[in-house]
């Protein structure tokens, strides 16, 4: 919290992100106060407020009994971060490498699919933020916003006079696309030329979600955007989609219903299962049409899974159970991580983490726990939910500021210093729970 303008205030290389504290104490005095609290229960209970009924179910839904999501929060809560104390963290850096692109730090922008239910401007708010903070942003196949354009407003993202600049980077945005690949192989191929095409960097093949899950709020209120023509934007804009359209007479400006059933039933959660036989056409096809890109597999959860993408040749995975929204009782992610890498995985590909994250603590520890990068959704979502665009900018920054406070008083100078001895974990019985169950 120190004031910047002490001459001994030690010269870092990336942003001094903690100083967010000092600006919103100091906040009142100038007549103000921080936009809204960003304490992830008074987050998410605000952003609930502000969410139409359907978006606030679709937002919070998870599969069956929401235990998997439950056990998500449970596996943070058994790993124990321990402090060191007289550290020099002075010059601390919470840069990372992923794919050889530095970014500000170990944190990126989950992909999430139809923003435009929790703000009108979907997904650009969003790609604008993770530009500007020079964070890996992900866009979903199921985004309601076109590629181009999601692509656009990351590059934004990193004009504006308050972009972060992080010494020895390139500069340019780290964005990720997310592909629920359809059984349609030129539609697949028309999907990833755009995403090349508008400087997305690499190619996130999600397999855990090609049915949704049974999340009965959503099924009790036939709450299902794109029935009701809403979200399919990302579709409607691709070329070989809108043709299919013009082969079935469906015209998506008088029936936006039909187009957008049409878009998500047979392109997006299909029902149809994929086998690991296609996934190297699909890398090879990748590779072809981005000049060798990486690509990464979203869902992997079984060491078996994790040493098979190995084997066929991804560059990465995503371990990750979709915030517990597919399948209901099944294990953490954590500790699926924990497995994954105590197999030595993560030192053949880059295995990153997702599922359940709620603030600095939870992405330290799955650091610790041998993960290289770490996914953030609700949080964001929750930002964009209360007060769109500037919604986002003070949830992340704020994420950013605890993380870099964090590591200065847990003794982390850096992201090599998040190793497993800085943790002290108790066994999987799960006795202890921070939250418990409602039911």
């Amino acid at each position: 919290m120190s004031d910047p303008r002490i001459p001994k205030l030690y010269p870092r290389s990336t942003p001094s992100w903690q100083q967010r504290q000092r600006e919103h104490f100091w906040e009142l005095n100038d007549g103000t106060n921080p936009p809204f609290n960003t304490q992830p229960d008074k987050l998410e209970t605000l952003a609930r407020e502000c969410l139409s009924r359907n978006g606030r179910l679709y937002a919070e839904s998870n599969a069956g009994f929401g235990w998997t999501h439950q056990a998500n929060r449970q596996a943070f809560y058994r790993h124990r971060i321990i402090p060191h104390q007289l550290v020099d963290t002075n010059r601390r850096d919470t840069t990372t490498t992923l794919f050889g692109h530095k970014c500000a730090a170990p944190i990126g922008f989950a992909p999430v699919g139809i923003n435009k239910i929790y703000n009108g401007a979907g997904e650009i708010p969003v790609a604008k933020v993770a530009g500007e903070l020079m964070l890996p942003y992900g866009l979903s196949t199921a985004g309601s916003s076109s590629i181009e354009g999601v692509g656009a407003a990351n590059d934004e993202g990193r004009t504006l006079d308050k972009a972060v600049h992080v010494e020895g980077s390139d500069d340019k945005p780290i964005r990720f696309f997310q592909l629920y690949m359809p059984h349609d192989d030129e539609l697949t191929v028309s999907l990833l030329k755009r995403a090349h095409d508008s400087g997305f960097t690499a190619c996130i093949l999600t397999t855990d979600t090609w049915q949704l899950g049974w999340r009965h709020d959503d099924i009790a209120t036939s709450n299902y955007a794109f029935y009701r023509g809403v979200g399919a934007d990302l579709g409607l804009t691709d070329p070989v989609f809108q043709k299919r359209l013009e082969e079935a007479g469906i015209d998506p400006e008088k029936n936006p219903e039909g187009a957008a059933q049409k878009w998500i039933d047979e392109n997006v959660w299909h029902g149809r299962a994929f086998s690991w036989e296609k996934i190297p056409w699909l890398i090879e096809t990748w590779k072809e049409i981005s000049g060798g890109a990486p690509f990464m597999i979203k869902g992997i959860q079984a060491v078996r899974d994790a040493q098979k993408a190995v084997e066929v040749g991804c560059d990465g995975i995503v371990v990750s159970n979709h915030a517990g929204r597919q399948v209901d009782g099944a294990i953490a992610s954590l500790d699926a991580l924990e497995n994954i890498i105590d197999a030595g995985v993560g030192e053949k590909i880059v295995v990153t983490y997702d599922s359940g994250v709620r603030g600095a603590s939870d992405i330290i520890k799955a650091l610790c726990l041998g993960a290289k990068f770490v996914w953030v959704g609700r949080l964001w979502i929750w930002g964009l939910s209360v007060m769109g665009e500037q919604g986002v900018r003070h949830v992340m920054r704020s994420l950013l500021a605890e993380f870099d406070i964090a590591m200065a008083v847990g003794g982390f100078r850096n992201v090599d210093d998040f190793t497993r001895d800085r943790l002290e974990s108790y066994p999987r019985s799960y006795s202890l729970i921070a939250d418990k169950s409602k039911l």
